[in-house]
């Protein structure tokens, strides 16, 4: 028989995770905590630090060693959703995706990406025209950051050359919020209909289209 023994046969403890994981696990519990809330269809300016402390598993002091205030917890999550986004999409636009094929895979890896998180853009919907002004104000930060990437890639492409880099921002711009207004309806569409599925994303490039057809049309002056 094999001499060879785990930590565990041997009775020996299993390394304690140290305080900096610790303390991640407690912020991203918070995080949770709050999410589950808004998928009970809170709304996030109604949610108190102590039912979200509850929620989460942790004492209420807990919550000041990770954010100063909620505010701050929401713009952990406007981070959370923009980022990723961001790389997810300029993966779409770079990466093995044929230029006539580019509109309908951004808009069908996004419409992905907010499936999966879907609690997050529920919150980010909701907060993007009511809500704290903190935030109101992150999410129009993340969004011309959005439109600032995608414009500087579409000019690494070649994409609408006679443009000048401000009227680009502009229609970037235009396809950013676009895709924000789209979220709603991805998160409403109805489980097990591909018909309705289908009519959505069909719809959706088209109003990406059309955004781009008018911006080859467009003369500066």
């Amino acid at each position: 028989m094999s001499s060879i023994k785990t930590a565990s046969t041997r009775g020996e403890a299993e390394p304690a995770a140290t305080r900096g994981e610790q303390k991640e696990r407690t912020r991203q519990r918070l995080i949770e905590g709050a999410l589950a809330l808004i998928g009970q269809g809170r709304g996030f300016t109604s949610l108190g630090l102590r039912e979200i402390t509850r929620e989460a598993g942790v004492v209420p002091a807990a919550f000041y060693r990770h954010f100063r205030d909620l505010d701050e917890l929401g713009l952990a999550l406007v981070e959370m959703g923009g980022v990723t986004l961001r790389r997810l999409l300029r993966e779409a636009r770079r990466d093995g995706i044929p230029p006539t094929d580019m509109l309908r895979g951004s808009v069908l890896i996004y419409k992905r990406f907010v499936e999966e998180r879907r609690l997050v853009f529920r919150f980010i919907a909701g907060e993007r025209s009511g809500g704290s002004p903190v935030i109101r104000q992150a999410i129009r930060t993340e969004e011309s950051h959005f439109a600032s990437e995608m414009a500087q890639d579409l000019r690494a492409l070649g994409t609408l050359p006679d443009l000048s880099s401000a009227t680009l921002q502009m229609i970037c711009g235009l396809v950013v919020t676009t895709m924000l207004n789209a979220a709603s309806d991805i998160l409403d569409l109805p489980q097990g209909q591909p018909r309705q599925e289908r009519e959505l994303v069909d719809n959706f490039v088209r109003q990406l289209r059309v955004i781009f057809l008018g911006a080859r049309g467009w003369r500066e002056g």
